[in-house]
């Protein structure tokens, strides 16, 4: 042990490693050792005996950086799916690696200067996708990737990829059992980790959580609530906890409350996020954080077996799938910047793993796209940074590796079937819960900005970063005026695109 503390060092580590007892076990790791100490010593272990292929044995979520003192190397390694985030940036002859980007952008050694080229992407898309972040020379390590660093020269390797390849010599049955038999290995790991002895879990109308809740070993589900109609999910989640008698709690949420949190989410972020249900996420972690300090979420189940209107929509032939959102058509988006740059295409970050499909059926495309960018650069994003904010640790079991090597098995005609979609997963469900709950139509997490940006109790402050001083250096002012004005007349859809350059300017101010 003494050599291989000499020669392995664990520089940076964040996230939670389910199979830890079976890890303990295989490579002589005490298991009473304080959590910490045990997870580096799994890592450590875990690379002196199976060097870079290390990753495939670990099933959870990591981001960690390791030194090798033998090759004078270090590696920054992020988990297949992206549940941790990773950002590295050379300096010099070092390599900066964080989870948080924040820590990485206020080094007196990184020039501060805005990726305009991410700018424009993110306007199209509502996130930050891809490898290149909103800080020139500071790059997001992508899912499946790890960096090779030996104080010259900079190696980014793509380790792990979803791969989809159906099986269609089995049932649909035999596809649901599957499911269900490996939701129970995951959620008994859970289950049996006694250095968290009491988890609460998040809960909406949908099917995704409400199974995680049933088949898990939480207590009490938590739901956010509005008092707008058509935006509140709480009834549907209270019924859901009655029938499995376990306890339940909502926290209504309202547009003061979401407004005072928005700089809150947007500096903790690192990055401006689009997707308005973070900063609703992040009040659902707040509240949480009172009861409990480990709460279950059930991100990932959409990607992994199609949960989306655009999985299930045919695409065009001659189009490239550009994850399941998009806010603005490029055209919108060169009306909007006043440097624009044609160079810079929608396409540029999805183009080439696109074209690596070619040749599977489409809804396998459309999948590996959202995992790979959406999933990691809207979802996990968010829930990361929001809960680790929180002070909370957010499990996604339903994000574990094994389910989705089942997924990617399941063909295309068993995830969307009798006009549902996640046909396989919602039969596994239906061993858990009733039917109607199991076989609920999806519902989406709406968060009721649409209506409180137009409500002129809230809108003084949108309307101070849009047409301010910082607005002025980026955006044609005449442009945002119409679009703010359409928006205004009862063109509701137009809310995304208001609230995106909104959330931008107020993490540019407090950045920059």
């Amino acid at each position: 042990m003494s050599d291989q503390k000499k020669t392995v060092e664990i520089r940076y580590y964040s996230g939670y490693i389910r199979n830890w007892r079976e890890l303990c076990r295989e490579l002589s790791v005490a298991e009473n050792l304080s959590r910490s100490e045990r997870e580096e010593e799994i890592l450590k272990k875990a690379y002196s005996a199976w060097k870079l292929s290390m990753m495939d044995h670990l099933y959870g979520m990591f981001a960690f950086a390791i030194w090798d003192e033998n090759e004078k190397k270090l590696y920054c390694v992020r988990d297949q799916v992206g549940q941790k985030q990773m950002f590295y940036a050379v300096v010099g002859n070092e390599l900066l690696c964080s989870g948080d980007i924040n820590e990485i952008a206020v080094d007196p050694r990184i020039e501060k200067r805005l990726n305009l080229r991410m700018l424009q992407h993110y306007l199209f898309y509502g996130y930050p996708i891809g490898k290149e972040t909103f800080y020139e020379g500071v790059y997001k390590l992508q899912p499946g990737h790890y960096a090779e660093w030996d104080g010259k020269e900079l190696k980014v390797v793509r380790y792990w990829q979803p791969v989809f390849e159906p099986d269609r010599s089995r049932p649909v049955e035999y596809w649901a059992e599957e499911i269900r038999k490996t939701v129970e290995e995951i959620l008994a790991e859970e289950a049996n980790d006694q250095e968290f002895p009491y988890k609460e879990s998040f809960l909406s109308g949908g099917v995704d959580s409400s199974y995680l809740f049933a088949a898990s070993d939480a207590k009490c589900a938590n739901t956010i609530g509005y008092e707008e109609d058509g935006f509140d999910e709480s009834a549907l989640a209270r019924h859901t906890a009655d029938v499995l008698q376990k306890g339940f709690r909502v926290k209504k949420i309202t547009a003061s409350e979401f407004f005072e949190r928005v700089p809150t989410v947007m500096d903790k972020m690192g990055q401006p996020l689009g997707d308005a249900s973070a900063v609703a996420f992040s009040l659902g972690c707040a509240g949480v954080k009172e009861y409990s300090d480990v709460v279950y979420s059930g991100e990932g189940i959409d990607e992994f077996f199609g949960g989306y209107n655009a999985h299930k929509n045919p695409l065009n032939p001659e189009w490239v799938y550009l994850t399941c959102s998009h806010i603005m058509s490029e055209e919108v988006v060169k009306s909007l910047m006043k440097d624009y740059n044609p160079a810079v295409k929608a396409t540029d970050p999805v183009i080439a793993l696109w074209k690596e499909t070619e040749g599977q059926d489409e809804l396998s495309r459309k999948l590996t796209i959202d995992i790979s960018y959406w999933l990691e650069g809207d979802i996990y994003l968010n829930t990361d940074r929001t809960s680790t904010a929180c002070g909370i640790e957010l499990h996604t079991p339903f994000s574990d590796l094994r389910l989705f090597n089942v997924a990617r098995r399941i063909p295309a005609e068993y995830k969307f079937m009798k006009d549902q979609n996640k046909y396989a997963f919602r039969m596994a469900a239906s061993s858990k819960l009733p039917e109607e709950v199991a076989f609920r139509k999806k519902v989406g997490f709406a968060v009721p900005i649409r209506k409180w940006l137009a409500d002129e109790k809230y809108y003084p402050s949108v309307i101070e970063k849009l047409f301010g001083e910082s607005s002025r250096k980026f955006f044609s002012q005449d442009a945002l005026k119409q679009l703010w004005q359409s928006y205004l007349s009862g063109e509701e859809f137009l809310w995304n695109r208001i609230y995106a350059i909104y959330v931008f300017l107020l993490w540019y101010d407090l950045k920059f």
